[in-house]
């Protein structure tokens, strides 16, 4: 099956590059938006959704204030991610969410759609 590398960006109406840094990179921030429990055990990350789904990621390059890639252990493609990384506007000083995922190219449009719903969420609870 063929992959794809999937590159999304939003704008957030953030001002505070120190919430949306707590937001993408930190066990609480995680659990605020992108899964329902985090648990971190230095370079491994463990994410929670619901009762009984669990995945567990390494984070493999991270840089302060700027993104964290993070890379699913139970993925066989060893040069696959996914990545949030924050980008300021200079124009307008809010800060972009960029993300880098992959996927299967027939499940592309299902990837996208789950990512617009995370960040819809993360807006909601970080008010952006």
């Amino acid at each position: 099956m063929e992959r794809e590398k999937i590159h999304l960006e939003y704008l957030l109406n953030a001002t505070s590059k120190s919430i949306l840094w707590t937001a993408i990179s930190t066990p609480t921030g995680l659990e605020g938006w992108f899964a329902d429990r985090v648990q971190s055990d230095d370079k491994i990350v463990s994410f929670f959704w619901g009762k009984t789904e669990r995945r567990d990621a390494e984070i493999i390059a991270v840089r302060a204030y700027s993104f964290i890639r993070f890379r699913w252990l139970d993925n066989e493609k060893p040069r696959e991610y996914f990545e949030l990384k924050m980008t300021n506007n200079e124009l307008t000083n809010d800060f972009v969410l960029e993300i880098t995922d992959f996927t299967n190219a027939d499940e592309a449009n299902d990837l996208r759609e789950l990512w617009e719903s995370q960040v819809d969420t993360l807006r909601r609870t970080c008010g952006f």
